[in-house]
């Protein structure tokens, strides 16, 4: 696995690698090839360094004996940023960070896969930063991010998309998918909307009035 562009800039996504199951390496090699700054959770560490990964940053709580020390030398220049807080999840710690640099957007790979409870998590922490920051988390199967408002992109037919509300989701109206919705509401755990596609080549468009609406482009 080749180290990340040499090329920084911030306005390009930020990368940060959490600690669910790998993706393809393909993919991961894409995000690398781009990504100005590379931010590693600490439980990500060692696997990330197996894959010959540059990183930028080491962050995390640092616990269960973990000893960011010995990176410094391998992984020179390496920012180590030590963040203790037990109220918040590494990857929302590492939100915070670049928001805090004022870096626009980032994407995010294996942060899904492995243990349930951090993938609900780290796809539900989106809403506390729709208005702070782009994220986009990805894996083999799916790209997922949080809908605005009001939303167009240009699709292929068929394109499977799902529809995922993060609570209660009012006022659903959309354009060329096969199972259209008109001033609908979804609710988590009682109506949402998986697996629906993209009718036919061209712009969907899809808005909401009120909630947080997860938009996940699927790939079987």
């Amino acid at each position: 696995m080749s180290s990340h562009h040499i090329v920084r800039d911030d306005q390009e996504p930020a990368l940060i690698i959490a600690n669910g199951a790998a993706c393809n390496p393909e993919l991961l090699g894409q995000l690398l090839e781009w990504s100005p700054l590379v931010i590693v959770l600490d439980s990500a560490m060692e696997r990330v360094v197996e894959l010959g990964i540059k990183v930028d940053v080491l962050l995390g709580d640092f616990d269960r004996g973990f000893n960011p020390e010995i990176y410094k030398t391998s992984q020179y220049p390496i920012e180590i940023v030590h963040t203790p807080d037990q109220n918040k999840t590494d990857l929302e710690k590492a939100f915070d960070y670049l928001i805090d640099r004022k870096i626009p957007a980032v994407n995010v790979v294996w942060a899904t896969g492995k243990r349930a409870d951090h993938t609900i998590t780290n796809l539900t922490s989106l809403v506390q930063y729709r208005n702070l920051l782009k994220i986009v988390i990805l894996d083999d199967h799916s790209k997922i991010f949080l809908l605005p408002r009001k939303f167009e992109k240009w699709y292929t037919t068929k394109t499977p998309i799902s529809l995922i509300p993060i609570g209660v989701v009012s006022g659903i109206t959309s354009t060329n998918l096969q199972y259209p919705l008109q001033n609908d509401t979804l609710t988590i755990g009682y109506r949402t909307g998986s697996s629906n596609a993209v009718l036919e080549d061209g712009l969907i468009s899809i808005t909401h009035t009120n909630g947080d609406l997860l938009l996940m482009e699927c790939m079987d």
